[in-house]
C-alpha cells in the first residue's frame, strides 16, 4: 500500500517517512486508535516504504517487483498475526481471506473479520500455537535486503501465553525486523508490552477529510456531511452509516423498542399494557442473546445505546448544534429526549456500559440483557433533578 492511497492522517505519515530517512526504526511501534482509521493502512505502507529500494521522500516507487508483492500482501518478509478462532489452527491457514479482506474492503472491524470467516457468533483470539510460528518465521533469513515485518492486528487478543512469548522477542528481537502492532485497546496489552514499543497515536481523521471522501465516492454532499459528523473521526462508523442496509436499521428499531416498552411497564399505570410490554421486553432480550446475533453484533448494539442516549441527551438540555444523528433517530428523539435527562442519563449510561462490559467478558448473555430491560424499567421513570 502507497502511503497517498490513505485517507488523511498526513502528520503521522510525514512521522513515519522521516524516520526512515533518518535511518531512526525502531525494532517495535504500536499503533494506537479508535477503529477505521487507517491505521492497519499506515502498518502496511510503512512496511512497504522500508522495504521498497527505489522509494522517494514521499512514498514507495509503487512499481517495482518488491513494491508489487507487497500490493499484493505476499512478500516473502511481510507477515502477519490476527485474531482466529480454533486454537488447534495458525493464521497462515486462513492468510487468503485475510488478504482479502483488505485488498477489498481496505477498512475494517473485527466484526467484518468475523463475517469475513463465517463465525459472527464465536469470539476469536490469538492463540499460544501462533507464537510459535512468529518464531519460526523470524528465525529464516530476509528474502531481500530489507526487513522482515510482522504486523499483529488486534494484538490485545492475545492470551496471556502468547503475549509472554512475544514479549521475549520483543526484549531480544531477531536481526532485520520490525514488530508493527495495530490495537484499539492498547491499554489491554501486557504493561511489559507496552514498555517495549514505540505508541504512535493515530488521530481520528477530520469531518471535512470524511465529507470529501464520501463525496469523491458519489454522495449527496448534505448527507455527506451529516454522515461524516456522526463519524466522529472514523471513515469505517461513516461506510457504515452510509450503507442504508436492514441491518444498520435493525439497531435504531432494537434502541425504540427497549425503551418504549421499559417506559410502557415502568410509568403508564394500564395493568395489561404493562404485562404485554413485559412479554416484548423478554422477548427482546431473548432475542439479543440469541447466539446467531453473536458478541460482536450484540457489543456494537450497546455501543450503538449509549451513543443514542448521549444524542437525547444533549437534544433534551438544548443543545442541538452538537447533535449526531441521522433523521430516522431525529425523529424518534423529538418525543423520546424527554426522558433522558440529568436525573437518569448517568445511570442509564452506566448500566448500558457494564452490559456491554460483562458481554465482552463471556458474561451469560440471557442474564445480562434481561437485566438491562429491568435496569430500563426503573430507570425510564426517574424524575429530573
Amino acid at each position: 500500500m502507497l502511503f497517498r492511497e490513505i485517507i488523511g492522517q498526513e502528520a503521522t505519515k510525514s512521522q513515519l517517512r522521516r524516520a526512515v530517512r533518518e535511518g531512526r526504526i525502531p525494532h517495535a511501534q504500536l499503533f494506537a486508535g479508535i477503529s477505521g482509521i487507517g491505521k492497519l493502512q499506515l502498518a502496511l505502507a510503512y512496511a512497504q516504504y522500508l522495504n521498497c529500494p527505489h522509494r522517494t521522500e514521499e512514498d514507495s516507487c509503487g512499481v517495482c517487483p518488491t513494491c508489487l508483492q507487497f500490493e499484493k500482501l505476499q512478500h516473502p518478509d511481510l507477515h502477519f498475526v490476527f485474531p482466529i478462532v480454533g486454537s488447534d489452527e495458525t493464521c497462515d491457514n486462513f492468510l487468503e481471506p485475510w488478504r482479502e479482506i483488505i485488498l477489498s474492503q481496505h477498512y475494517f472491524d473485527l466484526e467484518d473479520w468475523h463475517k469475513a470467516l463465517g463465525v459472527e457468533s464465536k469470539q476469536s483470539m490469538i492463540y499460544e500455537k501462533e507464537s510459535g510460528e512468529i518464531l519460526r518465521k523470524l528465525s529464516l533469513k530476509p528474502y531481500g535486503n530489507g526487513y522482515k515485518v510482522m504486523i499483529i492486528w488486534q494484538p490485545e487478543k492475545m492470551n496471556t501465553t502468547t503475549a509472554n512469548k512475544l514479549l521475549k522477542l520483543l526484549e531480544e528481537p531477531p536481526a532485520q525486523t520490525v514488530f508493527l502492532l495495530v490495537s484499539e485497546h492498547p491499554e489491554l496489552l501486557l504493561a511489559t508490552i507496552q514498555s517495549r514499543v514505540q505508541t504512535i497515536r493515530v488521530p481520528r481523521l477530520e469531518t471535512e477529510t470524511i465529507a470529501e471522501t464520501l463525496v469523491q465516492k458519489g454522495m449527496d454532499s448534505v448527507k455527506a456531511n451529516d454522515i461524516a459528523r456522526i463519524a466522529n473521526g472514523s471513515y469505517l462508523a461513516a461506510l457504515k452509516k452510509s450503507d442504508e442496509s436492514e441491518e444498520n436499521q435493525q439497531e435504531l428499531h432494537d434502541f425504540i423498542a427497549l425503551f418504549r416498552d421499559a417506559y410502557t411497564v415502568g410509568v403508564l399505570k394500564d395493568p395489561a399494557k404493562k404485562y404485554e410490554s413485559l412479554k416484548r421486553l423478554k422477548q427482546w432480550s431473548l432475542d439479543m442473546a440469541d447466539s446467531k446475533v453473536g458478541r460482536e453484533k450484540q457489543k456494537h448494539f450497546l455501543q450503538y445505546a449509549q451513543q443514542q442516549v448521549r444524542e437525547n441527551y444533549i437534544r433534551n438540555v438544548g443543545k442541538p448544534e452538537l447533535n449526531y444523528q441521522m433523521e430516522d433517530e431525529r425523529n424518534f428523539s423529538v418525543k423520546f429526549a424527554p426522558f433522558i435527562h440529568d436525573g437518569n442519563v448517568e445511570a442509564i449510561m452506566n448500566q448500558l456500559d457494564l452490559a456491554e462490559r460483562q458481554i465482552e467478558q463471556n458474561g451469560n448473555a440471557k442474564i445480562i440483557f434481561f437485566d438491562l430491560c429491568l435496569q430500563m424499567i426503573v430507570l425510564i421513570k426517574k424524575p429530573k433533578i
